[in-house]
């Protein structure tokens, strides 16, 4: 019969700067007395540093002894090589595959957490070095650094939950801070009576507690259970988003009609939210004395304001959200100024108002049969004019406003639907020679009556058929409100 072993320990809490990419990393100095045991007398040297080579040999003596030195590190990777490849696997994921602003974003905070342990990543920081802000960055008027931190955190759930289930070593970054944390799976953490958990901390005193069939079974059917159970978490939630698909879809036939369904089929399959990119032109002057468009050429030394824009793009994205809504598919909304190429190639887009003011449209693809152009001379100096370059017989060489001191009664925008930097993803274009004309274009798109015609013109009855095209609507204004839309222009492109 085997006799019990007491073991008394007593532990000291020293700090290990051996791991700089683990901050608030730990060992504890482990003491023991150990009694004669079946007639072997195993003695340790107390006050002993705990190591990884002195935990595995004290591993071989557990069928001899209950306690002995324990490994109380708490996260774990062996080193820096190591940690830069758990985070190139993550890159590499099919999770985070063609998203690469969330690459850009983790190898950030990896490397972070590597080079600077301890010390917390601020949001300014993230948004100047990584997504390529001014220095004037304002956390507080652009959530663009939290939007990517919480995709960011969401795709690492997706990529453990799947993929990278039967993975040793987990990477987060938990919620309400920007730093890299890691630790090993199969790790246990004590659980608190609040619930919490405290990973690499060693109890003060440790009782034997199991035996030793215990200590070479239990531990190994624990970690294939947590496998089963990682992976039935990753199963329930991949079926349970693809009957949100279908349930959304079931739902939006109900509810949108069938134009809407058909027009914005694109916009509502994939699995980010399209963004819905508003214009906010580039002003100098105040409200209170007056403001103008910044002129390069005159107003290099004055202070630029971005943060305007017309009642059309606020009443656009009002009309885009109603149809949405409908079709069970959420947005996201930036102004252009805050717009980042990157962003631009890996989602879908909606682009709210010309290249005159929404600038964004200057550096990525957008229309070739119908481009906006300033006025340079003439009544309509001033105006921005839509070109027409190859009109077809009975078309326009181009559509403009009247002279700047009439009424507007009449206004021209764009519909444009293009593929974008990145071809898996498309770009709808919704642009007025006036904010008018803008909120004109969005009604055009997000109108059963509008789409119908539309549609109709270009043959199309099944999402399927709907290929990139540009069109260019003439609206009828009064007191300042589109009331009467018509396509005068159309190509359907290849």
């Amino acid at each position: 019969m085997k006799e019990s072993v007491s073991v008394r320990v007593r532990s000291q809490t020293t700090h290990t700067p051996s791991r700089p990419f683990a901050p608030g990393h730990f060992k504890r100095k482990i003491c023991c007395d150990l009694s004669a045991f079946c007639g072997l007398d195993a003695s340790l040297r107390a006050s002993d540093t705990v190591t990884r080579n002195k935990s595995k040999s004290c591993k071989e003596m557990r069928e001899l002894i209950t306690c002995s030195y324990i490994d109380v590190t708490g996260t774990y990777v062996t080193d820096r090589a190591q940690f830069q490849a758990e985070i190139e696997k993550l890159v590499a994921s099919h999770a985070l595959h063609g998203s690469e602003s969330l690459c850009k974003l983790l190898r950030y905070l990896g490397k972070q957490a590597v080079d600077h342990p301890g010390i917390p990543v601020k949001e300014y920081q993230i948004a100047t070095e990584v997504f390529g802000r001014q220095a004037d960055f304002d956390p507080q008027l652009d959530s663009m650094v939290r939007v990517q931190a919480g995709r960011l955190r969401t795709k690492l759930a997706e990529y453990y939950n799947a993929e990278g289930a039967s993975d040793h070593v987990v990477i987060e970054v938990p919620k309400g801070s920007y730093a890299v944390t890691f630790h090993e799976r199969a790790a246990a953490a004590p659980v608190h009576g609040n619930g919490s958990t405290t990973v690499g901390w060693a109890n003060d005193r440790v009782e034997s507690a199991f035996s030793t069939m215990q200590r070479r079974y239990l531990v190994p059917g624990l970690s294939v259970a947590l496998v089963a159970a990682l992976a039935m978490i990753g199963w329930l939630t991949w079926t349970r988003r693809d009957a949100g698909v279908s349930s959304a879809s079931g739902a939006a036939a109900i509810s949108a009609p069938e134009p809407l369904r058909i027009f914005w089929k694109g916009f509502i399959r994939g699995p980010e939210e399209p963004w819905v990119v508003f214009s906010n032109a580039q002003f100098v002057g105040r409200p209170n004395t007056g403001m103008r468009y910044y002129d390069p050429a005159k107003d290099a030394k004055l202070p630029i304001l971005d943060h305007y824009t017309g009642v059309g793009e606020v009443l656009a994205v009002h009309n885009l959200d109603i149809v949405f809504g409908e079709l069970r598919q959420a947005l996201r909304v930036k102004r252009g100024s805050l717009f980042s190429l990157d962003d631009a190639k890996n989602n879908d887009l909606i682009f709210i108002g010309s290249p005159s003011e929404n600038l964004t449209l200057l550096e990525i693809p957008s229309t070739t049969e119908f481009v906006f152009k300033k006025v340079e001379t003439g009544p309509q100096e001033g105006n921005v004019a839509i070109v027409n370059v190859h009109p077809a017989k009975g078309e326009a060489a181009s559509y403009v406003l009247g002279p700047s001191n009439t009424s507007l009664a009449e206004d021209y925008a764009v519909v444009a639907l293009v593929r974008g930097i990145n071809p898996e993803h498309s770009e709808l274009i919704l642009a007025g020679t006036t904010t008018i004309g803008t909120q004109a274009a969005v009604e055009y798109v997000t109108r059963e009556n509008y789409l119908s015609q539309l549609l109709k013109k270009m043959k199309v009855t099944q999402p399927n058929e709907l290929k990139p095209f540009e069109a260019v609507i003439q609206v009828k204004v009064a007191r300042g409100v589109p009331v009467e839309s018509s396509v005068v222009a159309l190509r359907i492109l290849n």
